[in-house]
């Protein structure tokens, strides 16, 4: 960057730099004519004297004033143009413009020495630009490439830097969003939550949770606020997994001490039944309520079995499966809806099959499930009767593949809640598939979101896995 005319030292700030030089070459020339002026009065006096004739005598004095004049030259030339010289590489340090140098740079010569330093200086200057340079493309490259939303805000809350990832995040390029201010992007909470704080951002209506790092610094003397987010949704969950795995082995135990002498007895108990003394009604009393507690012990024992898949999954075996065969064997379990199966690319997972086969299996029948809820009453003699859809979908990302299992049911009331083990909005559910879905994913360093649709009824599964590239 240039320095202003207002910043750039004292050779600038006189308001007639020309005049002021022009006086100094006038001295200068001054100066070389007086210093030769005794001798050439001394010399014309001499010549005068002579008993030569007046022609001799005009042309000799006229030759000495020529070589007089020449030597008077020669000083202002040595005198004036080393200055010029070190001033035309000063002017061009100043505009950062360092590939000039001044000649004549000698040692053991007052001038040289000068033109020394000045080279000196020119290097020093030229070398700490390059190492600039090169810092601030590194520093670029490590916001550009670094993973987390990054933020840059002026005195004014207008944003003027972001990172690839704060546009993802924001889903909007960096020239759309530069110049706006935080409240516009729905930033605010950025520059008003405490520092290294918990922050849930109202964009895209994503639930992510964000660690908020704050600091400040300044340019060109105006005070700026540097926002990094890091994401700690992954890091929460697995907290909250393992509190929830570790509930679930507590009840497990407890609960399966009670009831396995539970169903003993209710079961030793029907078998004495037979051989009691008593009226036919009252053994069918009995009957029935042993009946129901065998069946009811027989529910809950199903319904730990299903929990204690949460804390004891086994860590993914990975190995190279073909996605397409897994999605049409998953599509054909379900019998209840055509499930619509997409025409993606013929992708390789890499991934544990057993366990992407039974997310996928949740997922579809979820889906189904939904669609059902809402197209059951439905009848032929509606106007406009919409069939149930559930579709599979995918494309390549990277590294990564993309899954969309999406259907036209009712959609969610409320999202947030849909992966909180227990959970569920059915009334037969257990609320263990989407959480379970998740964990599978997870596991395999994917992801799982559940959304609405936008624009249309239901609500869509985007699950990323790793794939591999060929």
């Amino acid at each position: 960057m240039a320095f202003s005319p207002q910043t750039s030292g004292k050779a600038s700030s006189g308001k007639k730099p020309g005049k002021r030089r022009s006086q100094y070459e006038h001295r200068v020339w001054l100066y070389s004519f007086l210093v030769a002026l005794p001798g050439i009065a001394v010399a014309i006096f001499l010549i005068w004297l002579q008993s030569w004739s007046t022609s001799s005598k005009v042309t000799l004095l006229f030759t000495i004033l020529i070589v007089w004049a020449i030597i008077a030259l020669a000083l202002h030339e040595q005198t004036v143009r080393p200055l010029q010289t070190l001033a035309n590489v000063v002017a061009a340090l100043r505009e950062e413009d360092y590939s000039f140098r001044a000649r004549g740079a000698a040692v053991e010569d007052a001038l040289g020495e000068l033109s020394l330093e000045v080279n000196a200086l020119a290097d020093l200057l030229a070398d700490q630009r390059l190492r600039a340079i090169e810092a601030t493309a590194v520093l670029r490259r490590v916001v550009e490439e670094i993973d987390a939303p990054l933020f840059a805000f002026g005195p004014d809350r207008v944003i003027k830097l972001v990172n690839p990832a704060g546009e993802r995040l924001m889903q909007q390029a960096a020239e759309r969003l530069l110049g706006c201010t935080a409240d516009e992007t729905g930033l605010a909470l950025c520059l008003d939550m405490p520092n290294e704080g918990l922050v849930a951002l109202p964009v895209n209506g994503s639930n992510v949770r964000w660690v908020l790092r704050r600091s400040r610094f300044r340019e060109k003397g105006q005070p700026h606020t540097l926002v990094v987010l890091s994401d700690v949704s992954r890091a929460l969950r697995e907290e909250e997994r393992s509190a929830w795995q570790r509930l679930i082995r507590v009840l497990g135990h407890e609960l399966n001490n009670s009831l396995t002498p539970i169903k003993s007895i209710a079961g030793s108990l029907g078998a004495r039944l037979a051989e009691a003394d008593m009226d036919a009604d009252r053994r069918r009393d009995f009957e029935r309520g042993l009946a129901i507690i065998e069946a009811r012990t027989a529910s809950l024992n199903r319904f730990l079995q299903a929990y204690r898949k949460l804390a004891q999954m086994p860590p993914p075996v990975v190995k190279p499966v073909k996605l397409r065969p897994m999605v049409e064997r998953v599509a054909m379990l379900e019998t209840r809806v055509p499930v619509t199966v997409g025409t993606g690319a013929d992708v390789i997972l890499l991934v544990d099959s057993d366990q992407i086969e039974q997310m996928l299996i949740n997922l579809v029948r979820n889906a189904v499930e939904a669609t059902l809820e809402t197209h059951s009453g439905s009848s032929a003699h509606d106007e406009d009767p919409v069939a149930p859809e559930v579709g599979v979908r995918w494309m390549a990302e990277g590294n990564n593949v993309e899954l969309v299992i999406h259907d036209n049911g009712p959609g969610l009331l409320n999202p947030s809640n849909a992966f909180v083990p227990f959970y569920t909005t059915k009334p037969s559910g257990s609320g263990i598939g989407l959480a379970l879905s998740r964990q599978i994913a997870e596991a395999h360093g994917g992801s799982i979101e559940l959304s609405n649709r936008n624009g249309n009824s239901g609500c869509q599964v985007r699950v990323k896995l790793p794939r591999i590239r060929e």
